[in-house]
């Protein structure tokens, strides 16, 4: 456990006369006391948070990796392949994704993707509280990788979110359906060939994208559900590694 002191010298405002002996030894002692209850609150939230999971990376045991399933639009190839040097490659080729077997609520999800150098930046995303049947593009909510447009959100068919007015907006798609759109504040991602690092926490209504470290979107008004976890294939080759989860408290 953590404690904290503090030293705190009071200045009476120029309206108020501390003319009571009691009140300076009342008031004293009262600041040190919250700043000990905030602390002792901050710490048992975190001690409520769940191990983190080792989804896919150097140290990903064999049996969770094959945890991940795949969906793909076409059976003639692959979507999903993986290198030698513990990263896994979404194939250019049909659409499609890997998901996980196991539903997730709330959560921080880490993990970190590159788009390639030699080849021109292409499309990708991390679906997340995915439901229902598979298809292309599943009722959840994506967190965007296309290049350029890291840190958007997408709802999915008629997966539920809202955020500020001048960068949300909703469109019907004849095919997708319902869309709901929040558009990223910020762009902080790096040049194809380098690795970036995307966190996203969802927690209860609200889902929060860092990109390398800085927020640059909030969603509110998030359907909350619990879902699975997509990398999706979006005809474009990309890749990812250590992908690491911590669950949050419902």
């Amino acid at each position: 456990m953590l404690y904290a002191f503090a030293l705190i010298e009071l200045t009476p405002l120029p309206h108020l006369k501390m003319t009571s002996p009691a009140m300076r030894h009342t008031i004293v002692p009262f600041v040190p006391a919250i700043l000990l209850i905030s602390i002792v609150a901050l710490a048992s939230a975190a001690d409520k948070r769940g191990p983190t999971i080792e989804l896919f990376g150097a140290k990903t045991p064999a049996d969770n990796r094959a945890a991940w399933k795949v969906f793909r639009e076409s059976s003639d190839v692959d979507v999903i392949s993986q290198h030698r040097d513990d990263v896994l490659v979404i194939n250019p080729g049909p659409r499609g994704y890997l998901h996980t077997e196991q539903d997730f609520t709330n959560f921080v999800l880490k993990l970190e993707w590159r788009q390639l150098e030699d080849k021109k930046p292409g499309r990708g995303g991390v679906l997340i509280r995915m439901t229902g049947k598979d298809k292309v593009w599943p009722k959840s909510l994506e967190a965007q990788l296309n290049a350029g447009a890291a840190g958007d959100f997408w709802g999915l068919d008629g997966y539920a979110l809202t955020g500020p007015s001048q960068r949300f907006k909703k469109l019907e798609h004849e095919q997708l359906g319902t869309l709901r759109n929040l558009q990223k504040t910020d762009d902080t991602e790096k040049p194809p060939g380098q690795w970036n690092l995307y966190e996203i926490v969802a927690d209860g209504e609200t889902v929060t994208i860092k990109v390398n470290g800085r927020t640059v979107n909030k969603a509110t008004g998030c359907d909350v559900v619990a879902g699975k976890i997509c990398l999706t294939a979006e005809g474009d080759e990309i890749h990812f590694r250590n992908v690491r989860l911590t669950a949050l408290p419902d």
